[in-house]
């Protein structure tokens, strides 16, 4: 009777994993193959660089007006439709890279910008529908899974170019995002009803303001819960930035050859997918407020090795305990975040607040690259690994305060 019960339990969250991990695998693809197919047509690195730009540029441009929408549409409905959108432009793809590079663009900036709405979307539709005391096993397998399409995504990309061509890798993601949508319409309706924008009041900027007042309003009354939110944040914003002089860091200051660049890198992979996997077995027995500040703080320590690191082995070690401590530190802020932010007001505020993660990013990046320009680029990692570490002991000084212990609990009290 108790396994027939856990099977009832997790009959949808296993559907809805099963949709998660085909939309990533598929992601993968999509990011290996356009990367390709840009560059074959360009020969360009910088052409290449602007795919990269688009992402948190779509995020600015989308997440300060789509928490507003989120928050009033039902969530399974739009997750639905926003699978079945980037998959329809996707079939474009191929297209457009044979008609005008800035027709591609836009078509890939229009595929970002339902991304960036997909995320904040998928959070509330995952907290309306697990219990607050699964969250924690759940986000331990979306880790996990997250670290198996890191390894197997560019895998199948590899296999699908040496059977086909890039142009068939884009096909196939659409294809997986289409497949995504429908295993979505197997979930249950968790809104009984789509909700009108505020009983027929369109879009405005009146209401943009309204809503800012409200997330800021929230932001106020719940101060402890926001100053994780933002060190959490600001702790992976430096990651981003590292991570952007990641291969000219190993070509420049280790010496590496591009096949021990990609061993490296494969390293960082088996630390990934062996941290999310003992992550699953223990995450019971771990409290969030443990996962969060010591896997970040761990995830830093592992940066500063890499940073200063002068060889092959010492870099490998640095990115294996990053890797290891990201599932648990991913895992901690997820289930923290869910247990912590109200349902009605989740949308905006995740929109709103990774619109200035976004922000934040592409201004951490330049002046992080430009500390490589003026000083040398393993001053400039150094420099991004400290701040990080700095950071994250503030975090973990926050997290582990006995006197917060309540906003680690499931169905926690939102009170400051």
């Amino acid at each position: 009777m108790k396994f027939k019960n856990m099977l009832e339990a997790w009959k949808f969250p296993s559907i809805l994993l099963l949709g998660i991990g085909v939309s990533n695998l598929g992601a993968w693809v999509y990011l290996i193959a356009l990367n390709l197919m840009v560059f074959e047509l360009t020969g360009s690195p910088l052409a290449v660089a602007v795919l990269y730009i688009l992402i948190p540029l779509a995020t600015m441009f989308t997440n300060f007006w789509s928490g507003s929408v989120i928050d009033r549409l039902n969530k399974r409905n739009l997750m639905i439709f926003l699978d079945i959108f980037r998959a329809l432009c996707l079939f474009f793809v191929p297209w457009f890279l044979d008609t005008s590079l800035l027709l591609l663009y836009f078509i890939v900036f229009l595929i970002n910008m339902t991304t960036s709405m997909f995320s904040p979307t998928s959070m509330v539709y995952i907290t309306k529908l697990i219990p607050s005391k699964q969250r924690k096993r759940f986000n331990s397998l979306i880790s996990l899974i997250d670290s198996g399409a890191f390894l197997i995504g560019p895998a199948l990309a590899g296999l699908l170019f040496i059977i086909g061509t890039p142009e068939l890798g884009i096909i196939i993601n659409a294809i997986a995002l289409f497949l995504s949508g429908l295993i979505t319409l197997l979930m249950p309706n968790v809104e009984k009803q789509s909700k009108a924008i505020d009983n027929g009041e369109k879009l405005s900027i009146q209401l943009l303001k309204k809503d800012f007042h409200i997330v800021m309003s929230f932001s106020r009354k719940s101060v402890y819960i926001m100053l994780v939110y933002f060190l959490f944040s600001s702790v992976f914003v430096m990651t981003a930035a590292v991570d952007s002089l990641e291969a000219a860091f190993a070509k420049e200051v280790l010496s590496l050859s591009d096949s021990d660049y990609g061993f490296l890198v494969s390293i960082a992979g088996a630390g990934i997918i062996v941290g999310a996997f003992i992550n699953t077995i223990f995450v019971k027995k771990i409290a969030i407020s443990i996962m969060i500040g010591v896997g970040s703080t761990f995830v830093s320590v592992g940066y500063i090795i890499y940073a200063f690191s002068n060889s092959f082995n010492i870099a490998a070690l640095g990115f294996f305990i990053l890797a290891f401590f990201l599932a648990f530190a991913n895992t901690g802020f997820l289930t923290f975040y869910q247990n912590n932010i109200p349902e009605d007001v989740m949308g905006r505020i995740g929109s709103l607040y990774e619109f200035v993660e976004a922000t934040l990013i592409i201004i951490t990046t330049g002046i992080i690259a430009l500390l490589a320009q003026i000083f040398s680029i393993q001053f400039a990692v150094i420099t991004g690994a400290l701040v990080m570490l700095f950071l994250s002991v503030i975090l973990c000084t926050f997290n582990l305060r006995s006197s917060k212990r309540k906003y680690y609990q499931p169905n926690t009290d939102m009170v400051n």
